[in-house]
């Protein structure tokens, strides 16, 4: 199919909300990939990347804002009041083994486009000119709203253009070409470390429906997909809850596999409860307090898509709000010795009043836990 007409100053146009960028910066830089991609598509650009062919420090500071260079890579960040700009050297990448880091060096921005993932990616736009660049079939791909990979080696040399693939074909609305389609099919994550699996997930999180993104890879992760759970979950789980968490929590099959992630140590005991979640046995108040109290409330959310969502809801609503008005000092003052008889005494009338067996206010709180605690019985 033959390409659409594109008017590449369009793409100059549409850098309205970013600072002015210098049409001349002494190398030749270029707008490319995502930015390009999503004007040609008549979609708002989510990020704005520049590559030149030199030295990205001059053009970071020329922007205006502030700016981070990090030399080693020939990259910086430029931001300011609502705007950021990733800025690259042009480079050409060679893979020294399956899954890892690319070994790179400065090239042209033609050759920086070959090392890109997808051909919707591998475009650009000059500054000074406003030349539209493009790899071989990449504007009839933009044309035709099909998503294909730039050379059979893409997914080995890199196994996180997998997750990528699913990101742009759900996000973009673009179709996968059936060739690329079997060679994702038929890749896998084995060589990718859990690290840096961990950080693409996170960013398929991001996506509008990750749940939709999760399901393409169905195939290469150990993770099982029940769209109807994972959003009753989401609506019985509270506004600033861990989403992205519970979400990997319901969907996998292989706690070790949750564990050789790289989460942070809180990211994973959310997961991890989220995995085992199960609806409660009991559902009587002092009971979900038993079952739930130490447990992330994504899990609860979750626990409760699997079958116990009015007693989730409860607990998340109000139960787990509940608390007494006395403390062990109080017991203490009342002449109950320090030991571990005044926790019990405590956790035995926080039960009654979640089960509703107290009248209200402190006394008789304090009346139940002396009771309890056996204070003045000779116990």
């Amino acid at each position: 199919m033959a390409a659409e007409p594109f008017e590449p100053g369009a793409v100059i146009a549409a850098l309205a909300n970013y600072p002015p960028l210098p049409l001349d910066v002494g190398v030749r830089a270029a707008i490319v990939g995502g930015f390009v991609r999503d004007v040609w598509l008549g979609r708002e650009p989510r990020e704005l990347d520049l590559v030149l062919e030199g030295d990205v420090a001059p053009l970071a500071q020329a922007l205006g804002g502030d700016y981070v260079v990090h030399e080693p890579f020939g990259t910086a960040t430029a931001m300011g009041d609502g705007w950021r700009i990733d800025l690259a050297m042009a480079r050409r990448e060679r893979y020294p083994a399956p899954g890892a880091l690319p070994e790179v060096e400065p090239a042209s921005i033609e050759e920086d486009l070959e090392r890109r993932d997808f051909t919707v990616n591998a475009v650009a736009v000059t500054l000074d000119g406003g030349e539209l660049i493009a790899v071989e079939g990449a504007l009839e791909d933009l044309a035709a709203g099909s998503l294909r990979g730039l050379h059979d080696a893409s997914f080995s040399d890199d196994p996180t253009r997998l997750i990528r693939l699913a990101r742009y074909a759900e996000r973009l609305g673009l179709r996968i070409d059936p060739h690329t389609a079997a060679l994702a099919r038929a890749s896998g994550f084995a060589t990718l470390s859990g690290g840096r699996l961990g950080g693409e997930l996170r960013l398929a999180f991001t996506e509008p429906d990750p749940i939709a993104v999760l399901s393409h890879l169905a195939e290469q992760l150990p993770i099982s997909i029940d769209r109807a759970q994972i959003e009753a979950a989401t609506g019985l789980a509270p506004a600033d809850s861990n989403r992205p968490m519970l979400l990997l929590g319901a969907v996998a099959r292989d706690e070790e596999w949750l564990g050789g992630l790289e989460l942070t140590a809180r990211e994973h005991a959310i997961a991890l409860a989220c995995h085992r979640a199960r609806p409660p046995a009991d559902e009587t108040p002092s009971a979900l307090w038993r079952a739930w109290h130490e447990v992330p409330v994504e899990a609860v959310a979750l626990a409760g898509a699997r079958g116990g969502a009015a007693a989730a809801a409860r607990w998340i609503e109000e139960l787990r709000h509940v608390k007494l008005e006395i403390g062990g000092d109080d017991l203490l003052a009342a002449g109950v010795p320090e030991g571990p008889r005044i926790g019990h005494a405590l956790e035995r009338t926080l039960a009654a009043k979640l089960d509703g067996e107290l009248a209200a206010g402190r006394l008789a709180e304090l009346a139940h836990a002396l009771a309890v605690a056996g204070a003045g019985s000779g116990r």
